[in-house]
């Protein structure tokens, strides 16, 4: 009875629970191709379940509405970009902050001129969808909670928490625009020029907020 009730739960050596996880992750990739091939407003129920191989049966197990798989693909691309900064800030915790800031742009710069068709999914125009347009605001709260949580230890002394919020909260948004004018071609530049212009911002901000044995 026991081997039955075993048998019945596998079925080509997977369990219920590993088939459903493949399901959700043919899913969730076949909206990434799409974003990246087109763009979000390519990323419909029936076009991720035709390039899935999958019914619509399968597409509402695992998410509630187009919507929701939207927020899913666009919380990984976060996630594996912000882990790419933590990854690239941590290995050089042991060096100034500046330096350690004009790494971490290096490293997202070049990620964007890479590969620009993933790039569009945290930095296209997401005009339309209310729940991207939430993520890009929220996305830029996060990363300014992140960068100052880092600076912390290098800041002055009783510096005004507010002005500081303010200028990174305006250092971080300000990024994000100028992103958004490079890949539309606004702004005409090499990468790396790209990163020394973003670099410079911070460098002549720093003064104001960080220690002098931080500079």
């Amino acid at each position: 009875m026991k081997s039955t009730r075993a048998t019945a739960r596998r079925y080509g050596g997977k369990t219920a629970e590993q088939r459903s996880a493949e399901r959700r992750g043919s899913l969730i990739d076949a909206a990434l191709q799409l974003w990246r091939d087109q763009s979000w407003t390519a990323v419909t129920m029936r076009g991720v379940c035709a390039r899935a191989g999958l019914t619509d049966r399968y597409f509402y197990e695992n998410f509630t509405d187009r919507d929701a798989l939207l927020g899913t693909v666009w919380d990984q691309v976060r996630d594996e970009t912000f882990a790419m900064l933590l990854t690239t800030i941590h290995a050089l915790s042991e060096r100034p902050p500046l330096e350690q800031l004009r790494a971490a742009l290096t490293a997202v710069v070049h990620h964007i001129a890479d590969e620009p068709e993933q790039a569009q999914i945290l930095f296209g125009d997401h005009t339309g969808s209310a729940v991207l347009e939430q993520r890009r605001h929220d996305v830029i709260q996060l990363a300014t909670d992140l960068l100052i949580t880092l600076a912390r230890p290098y800041l002055r002394p009783q510096i005004d928490e507010n002005e500081f919020r303010t200028n990174v909260l305006l250092g971080i948004g300000g990024f994000v625009q100028v992103v958004f004018a490079w890949r539309a071609g606004l702004v005409e530049a090499e990468t790396e020029a790209i990163v020394e212009y973003l670099a410079g911002v911070a460098e002549a901000l720093s003064p104001r907020f960080l220690r002098h044995n931080a500079l």
